[in-house]
Order: structure tokens, then sequence, then C-alpha cells
């Protein structure tokens, strides 16, 4: 699903002119979304995200560690739900009731483990997953193991920017859930000085 609201195209236009891209499919955003943060676009990311999510009804917002913590926490806020963050942590070994699976991060090549406690994804939650990136779509499928080893389930997922040109969403779809994606680029063209021509987003039908 496409949405172009007007600050949607913001959102557009700050990748556009603040994001660097590297070689590799790599698109750096820090200067807004996950270093030096700007609030008021989290603030309408995450209203968005509400209008979208509204009528599924989600019992909590569930993120991973940490750079999504301010556009799901935003959409929380508005949801008037509780956050809950995932956690990454070396430890296999499950001694304090929580619950872990490996995800593989296509931003550092690496896996890592990801956790939540049980007692905060309760038997029969619907959880509304919300992150900054989708690509291989690894941090949101392992977001649905949690749920499902908690006896929860995820009924939505929201990501702000997808890289349509990787798997990511094809692999979310089989999940058959609803996916709302703020920013879909089609293509990164790294080393390409102008910037307009450097991201191409995926139309609007």
């Amino acid at each position: 699903m496409i949405v172009m609201s007007e600050q949607m195209a913001s959102l557009q236009r700050r990748i556009v002119e603040q994001g660097r891209v590297l070689p590799g499919g790599v698109l750096r955003v820090d200067a807004f979304l996950n270093q030096r943060v700007d609030m008021r676009l989290m603030r309408d990311i995450g209203e968005a995200f509400a209008r979208r999510f509204s009528g599924i009804g989600a019992g909590c917002v569930l993120t991973v560690e940490s750079s999504g913590i301010a556009p799901a926490g935003m959409a929380a806020l508005a949801m008037g739900l509780p956050l809950v963050v995932c956690k990454k942590q070396a430890s296999r070994v499950s001694r304090d009731g929580r619950l872990s699976t490996l995800v593989r991060s296509f931003t550092r090549d690496a896996e890592y483990e990801m956790s939540v406690a049980r007692e905060f994804l309760p038997d029969g939650t619907r959880a509304l997953f919300i992150d900054d990136f989708l690509a291989m779509g690894e941090a949101a499928l392992g977001a649905a193991r949690l749920a499902e080893q908690a006896g929860a389930a995820l009924a939505g997922i929201g990501i702000v920017i997808e890289k349509s040109f990787q798997p990511g969403r094809g692999r979310l779809e089989a999940l058959r859930i609803p996916i709302m994606s703020l920013a879909r680029i089609k293509e990164m063209r790294p080393g390409e000085r102008d910037a307009s021509k450097a991201i191409e987003f995926v139309s609007e039908d």
C-alpha cells in the first residue's frame, strides 16, 4: 500500500535531500531518522501508522532496538498503546523468561539474537510491528517468530522506508497481514551526483 499525504511527501523529500546512497544497497538516513532524529517528522509518521492500523485490534506496538524506537514510539503514543522493544543480546540462553530468535542484519551482514520478555507479549496479544527499514524482512519475520512463541501474533507491519528492489516485502506477504510502507524506493544509484536522480521511488497508483 502506498500513501502520499503531505507529510509523507515530506519524508520522500528528506530521503532525497539528506539520505546518502552507499554501495551494496545501503541507504544512510542518520540526519533525520536514526541518529539525529526529527521528532516532528516522527510524530507525523506515527500518526500515519495510527490512521492505517486503527482497526486491527492491536494490543501493543512492537519494534526492535534501536532505530525503530522513535517511529514506533510515536505510533504507540498516537494509538494509546504500550511500546514493546525487542532487545539485541549476545546470549542464546533464556534464563529469565525471555523469548529469543536469530535474525540476520542486512546492513551489518551479521546475525544477532532478537529477544523479548514473555510477560510483555501475553498470550493472545495482537501486535503491530513497526521498523525503520524493510530490506530482507528479517526483523519483521523475527518479530513474528517471537510473537508465535508467546502465543501472540503480528496483526500488521508498518515500515518507514522500504527498499522495494530487495525481497523483503515478498517474504512478509506470506504472513498474510496488512503491510504499510510510507516511502517505497524502486532504485538507488550510488555515485550519482544529482541527488534527485540518486533515488527513485515507486510511483503512486
